[in-house]
């Protein structure tokens, strides 16, 4: 009898609803819906039976809504605000019978159904209170944002109001900002969004938003913890089927579609992730496996490992959880669309206008007209936009129809031409350049390597005690263990060639480094013994060009261990199982989500377009740098020999390298071995702002030692990122535990610190010292010519050194094509979001975090001052001096464009 007078509830249709008490709105989608005590109290109290049919819940867990005539008894009228942006790519996308019909529902108010939850339980029967709903009508429209209006009459008994479920009646998505309801005595609730609110035609599930008020799992007001859980689990998926654009849902999976090999047997790759090729994890896409036998690739695969069967094949786009895309203006002013453009307009132009792809430069002179004259670009479909996309490269000539490809000159070279060719510039760079964070202290001598000498020939290195007049304050760049395997795959491959390498330095009285010897090495091959040999700095023409070539060659191992390693590999990759976790594992009222979602934002849409264009087989890195198609396979063996979490703390990454001490009663509770080491003096003071700022939020919310243990959406995210995340490290001792406030503090910091300042050293910087690229030249192209020269290389070396460096170097497309990328990525956005530049919605309506917030600020602007009076100290020669670049990697702000300087929030290019 009871149950055939219910009907179901249009949002879950387990819950019956009192028939004749359905929800009725006006057609013109502004009526309030008011819910009296009297008819509350129906509501609530209800046979056991009912309570049982109430229990079964739905998408969230919502309860349909009784609807009767408006009464003021007891009640409250509140006005809900939504903001929603408008974009440029909906309005010209949204066109059709579907615009049409969008119109008419903005028309008869019916665009955005809002349902108000509850943040308690019903204290009485213990069950959800009915959500209160009313449709959202279009009221006005300022530049980008259009405002939805909705009205409610809130009865007494409701309660807090805990969150929003939003469902969206337009036929195309839309991005909602925030939500602010306004008419409570105690002043307006916010609820931030930036989300994309799917059609409900395209899902019927709703949309779930949280007031900013955080919560820990524990604390979670009773009538929101089935959301808070529930929302999780559809963040998590169920691990099935490929995934679609507007999908939200975050999972793991190895790096598998890097090759092609249904397109080229020589496009196959090895996966990345699991035990032959340990590797952090990316984002599931689900997209289907390639068709190619892996034994059909084995024949044709250089490397003794063959490509897996389960690799994934490639697409035009890859997925990306919807609301980790870029911004509009990302998308509209560089980001994708711009390296999109290079990739697949420039990179083609370049090849027709440059026909022999292998050709060099035929002269110092001609490097510089690519800054002062550039050249002509054919007039061809495919650089017919590229002036408007990239405007900063390419320019449209007037009394013609094609475009121009000139580079900007790099601030380096505009302030000393010659500045790269010094001895001296060569090692301030390893202090102060775009790769800071690979010298080291040399702690034991003679120098051995880790690598087994029955392959790779003798470990002890050819660099002598005599040679190192005993000295005590010896530093290298040791590139040796990491390169060496490699060395004879690589040589296999055209036009590269590779070596181990050790560059020794020797800290002067000055407070500079001079470098003292270059070894280069080598393996055992063909039957030849290990080749090594260690060049000086001479003072004989031959020597000279000796030393000249060996710096070559080592730049280009520098620059390739920066791009593969110091750059992608400890930033981009690392940070993708962080985000990954935090939003399987962390709900969006947890405080430290809401800590560290401003440093994650959009790095897996950068992320997913490096995979597209970057680091894919023969993409950008494996066609302009020594490694080649062994790029990316040799950012996994250093993921497996160098990587440890525990040292991506700065203070801990410098004493690792004997770059510092611990010293209670230094600045930083550090020493530092070299004390003018821009890059670590501005490093650590951006790393104890961060720090500070840390320990503030975390104290506030973790008052109790205890709560931190008790945290189980803590504790699992902790477990996800060691043993999933990062799962090929999982058994490794040093990873820190997370039990006290100071555990938790120590990991929030490194993670905050890998993503702003870290990522802003290693990339902001590349325009700058790697344009003009005889000062970090991407690749060498021939081997020493004191390695088994034949009579034609001896010949071009003694007669025409300067072409044989030339040949060495980048040929004349990889060049330019790495200067175009270079650009793009030393980049920042228009609407770039700096570290602690603007305080997050759901920090500031609370008044401690608030004020921790500000003095993190205050004390960011302190160190933007002191920065700048460091370089304008000539003491410090290693940032100041005669045609020196300042130091400003580290500057935490700057305007857009490409500045080398400003330290964003999050790894976003």
């Amino acid at each position: 009898m009871l149950k055939q007078n219910f009907q179901k509830s249009p949002f879950t249709p387990e819950f019956l609803v009192p028939a004749g008490h359905m929800p009725s709105f006006l057609s013109v989608g502004s009526a309030s819906f008011a819910i009296t005590k009297n008819n509350y109290s129906l509501l609530t109290k209800k046979p056991k039976k009912i309570q049982i049919l109430r229990r079964r819940g739905s998408a969230y867990g919502a309860k349909a809504t009784l609807t009767s005539p408006a009464s003021t008894e007891k009640s409250t009228s509140v006005k809900a605000v939504i903001t929603v942006l408008e974009t440029v790519g909906g309005a010209l996308t949204h066109l059709g019978l579907s615009r049409g019909l969008d119109d008419i529902a903005d028309l008869l108010g019916k665009t955005l159904l809002l349902e108000l939850v509850a943040a308690e339980l019903d204290p009485e029967t213990g069950l959800e209170k009915p959500t209160i709903k009313s449709y959202a009508r279009k009221t006005k429209k300022d530049d980008n944002e259009i405002y939805y209006e909705s009205d409610f009459e809130i009865p007494e008994e409701f309660g807090e109001i805990g969150a929003i479920l939003v469902e969206n009646e337009h036929h195309k998505e839309m991005f909602v900002k925030k939500i602010v309801l306004d008419g409570f005595s105690g002043g307006p609730i916010d609820m931030t969004c930036n989300s994309w609110i799917h059609p409900k035609s395209d899902n019927p599930i709703k949309r779930i938003f949280f007031s900013n008020k955080s919560y820990l799992p524990s604390q979670t007001p009773t009538g929101l913890k089935i959301y808070r859980d529930k929302e999780l689990r559809i963040l998590r998926g169920d691990g099935q089927g490929e995934r679609k654009t507007a999908d939200r849902v975050y999972d793991y999976d190895v790096y598998n579609d890097l090759g092609d090999p249904d397109s080229n047997d020589d496009l196959a790759r090895p996966v990345l992730g699991g035990a032959e090729h340990p590797y952090p994890r990316r984002c599931r896409t689900g997209r289907p496996r390639t068709k190619k036998d892996v034994d059909q690739i084995k024949s044709h695969f250089l490397s003794t490992e063959s490509a897996d069967p389960l690799s994934e094949t490639r697409s035009s786009s890859v997925y990306v959880p919807r609301d980790e895309a870029f911004s509009e203006v990302k998308q509209m002013t560089f980001s994708a669309k711009t390296i999109y453009s290079v990739v697949h307009a420039l990179v083609p132009a370049l090849e027709t206008t440059i026909i022999d792809s292998d050709l060099g430069f035929p002269h110092f002179t001609a490097i510089d007209t690519l800054f002062n004259e550039g050249f002509e670009l054919p007039d061809i479909p495919t650089t017919g936009f590229l002036n408007n996309i990239i405007p900063r490269l390419v320019r449209a000539i007037t009394d013609t129809k094609n475009k121009i490809l000139r580079f900007e000159t790099p601030e380096f070279i505009d302030r000393d031409k010659f500045a790269w060719f010094r001895d001296a510039e060569f090692a301030r760079q390893t202090l102060a350049g775009v790769n800071s964070c690979c010298i080291k202290l040399v702690t034991e001598w003679p120098m051995k390597s880790n690598l087994d000498p029955e392959v790779y020939g003798p470990a002890e290195s050819a660099i002598t005690k005599e040679l190192a007049l005993k000295q005590k304050k010896l530093f290298v760049l040791d590139y040796h263990d990491v390169f060496l395997p490699y060395v004879n795959k690589v040589r296999e491959l055209k036009g590269t060639t590779l070596y181990g390498s050790r560059t020794l330095f020797v800290l002067m009285p000055s407070g500079t480094l001079r470098p003292l010897a270059i070894e280069l090495t080598r393996p055992p091959v063909d039957g030849n013994p290990q080749w090594k040999q260690v060049f000086v700095q001479c003072w004989d023409a031959t020597g000279v060009w000796l030393w000249r070539l060996a710096k070559a060659h080592v730049l280009a191992h520098d620059s390739g261990y920066h791009q593969l390693v110091s750059h992608w590999l400890r930033t981009h990759c690392c940070m993708e199982p962080y985000i990954i976790a935090t939003n399987r594992q962390l709900s969006a009222m947890h405080p430290v989500y809401r800590l560290l979602h401003p440093h994650l934002r959009y790095t897996m849409e950068i992320n997913a377009l490096a995979r597209e264009a970057l680091i894919n087989a023969n993409g950008i890195i494996e066609s302009a740098f020594s490694p080649g198609k062994y790029s990316i396979e040799l950012s996994s063996v250093a993921y497996d020999q160098l990587w440890r979490f525990d040292q991506e703390a700065l203070p801990a990454d410098l004493i690792s390298r004997g770059m510092a001490v611990e010293d209670p009663n230094a600045p930083h509770g550090l020493k530092l071995t070299i004390e003018d080491y821009p890059y670590a003096n501005d490093g650590l003071l951006l790393w104890d702002a961060i720090k500070q700022w840390v320990t503030d939020y975390v104290t506030y919310y973790y008052q109790e030692p205890s709560l931190v243990q008790s945290d189980s959406e803590l504790q699992e995210w902790w477990k996800e990122i060691r043993t999933v995340g990062h799962g090929d490290k999982k058994d490794e001792p040093w990873w820190p535990e997370l039990k006290t406030p100071d555990d938790l503090i120590g990991i929030l910091t490194t993670i905050i610190w890998v993503a702003s300042g870290h990522h802003a050293a290693v990339n902001f910087g590349q325009f700058d010292f790697g344009a003009y690229f005889p000062n970090r030249p991407t690749i060498a192209r021939t081997n020493m010519p004191t390695e088994n020269p034949n009579d034609a290389e001896k010949k071009q070396f003694l007669e025409r050194p300067e072409e044989f460096l030339l040949d060495c170097f980048p040929s004349q497309v990889q060049a330019t094509t790495i200067m175009a990328i270079l650009d793009v990525l030393s980049n920042h956005s228009p609407d770039e979001e700096y570290i602690g530049e603007e305080i997050q919605s759901y920090w500031a309506e609370d008044k401690v975090i608030n004020a921790a917030f500000e003095r993190f600020s205050g004390r960011l602007k302190e160190i933007e001052g002191i920065i700048d009076g460091r370089n304008a100290n000539t003491d410090f020669k290693n940032r100041a001096g005669a045609g020196v670049v300042p130091y400003e990697l580290l500057k935490p702000y700057s305007e857009a464009g490409v500045t080398g300087k400003g330290v964003p929030n999050s790894i976003s290019i």
